[in-house]
């Protein structure tokens, strides 16, 4: 017969596991700091050396580092999915920046139609928080808190969608979708409605998914992005009209 006795878990290996449970879930992230080992052991109900045997038992796994004299800290696990090398290429080259922001409708469009679905009634609250904060930086006249706010806004409705393999993914690439964001509002920002019209569509996207509205989100998200592409597609087409009228305007001068 396929049975086994049933041991009891080692305490050890609980707290193993809801450590490696709470790095799946993106709860602690890289570089966060865990407490010291006596108020973890408390908040965890086990023995300082139990703790001790899971936290070894998880640096042996690369899931969690010691820093001298500093304590113990989540691993890098995702790193960056691009050096920063790569990023910067992307961002001086039209063909990555019109293909990064087609991904990024196809991918948060999901995301938004998942949080719209599956989000808790805790992760609406952060969604509306960041939203909330995006509206008050606009307000400030604030382009680089808006452009945080921005990317965090995005994340937070990664992080609602509920899909640990979308999170890590997204999370491994939140230094480009930073990047974007930045490069897509600095240039954006030269025609004058586009800090208005992105916070409307913000405010869009977010009223579609506290609405739970699935459809209604995914499509706020493609007008969004699509409105970026376009916006940043049209800047381009006058910055190059520009350059030529210069060379207009100084060969007119020289005869």
């Amino acid at each position: 017969m396929p049975f086994e006795k049933v041991t009891p878990e080692k305490l050890s290996t609980a707290v193993t596991r809801q450590i490696e449970k709470l790095i799946l879930r993106g709860i602690l992230r890289p570089g966060e700091r865990l407490p010291a080992e006596r108020e973890l052991a408390e908040k965890l109900g086990v023995s300082r050396p139990s703790l001790r045997e899971a936290v070894a038992d998880l640096q042996n796994k690369g899931l969690l580092t010691a820093r001298a004299g500093a304590g113990i800290y989540v691993a890098d696990v995702l790193g960056s999915a691009f050096s920063p090398a790569l990023i910067r290429l992307f961002a001086d080259h039209d063909e990555a920046v019109f293909d990064y922001i087609g991904f990024r409708r196809d991918l948060e469009g999901l995301a938004a139609c998942r949080a719209a679905r599956l989000a808790s009634d805790t992760d609406l609250r952060v969604i509306q928080t960041v939203m909330d904060k995006m509206e008050a930086a606009h307000k400030k006249t604030n382009p680089a808190d808006e452009a945080r706010l921005d990317a965090e806004f995005h994340m937070a409705i990664i992080e609602a969608s509920h899909n640990v393999i979308m999170l890590h993914i997204m999370r491994s690439m939140f230094q480009l979708l930073r990047e974007g964001v930045f490069y897509n509002r600095q240039v954006m920002f030269k025609q004058r409605t586009t800090r208005g019209a992105l916070l409307e569509q913000h405010s869009r996207i977010n009223a579609a998914i506290q609405a739970r509205d699935p459809e209604a989100a995914r499509a706020a998200v493609d007008a969004h992005l699509a409105y970026v592409e376009k916006a940043l597609s049209d800047q381009q087409k006058a910055d190059r009209n520009e350059a030529v009228a210069r060379q207009r305007f100084e060969h007119e001068q020289s005869r």
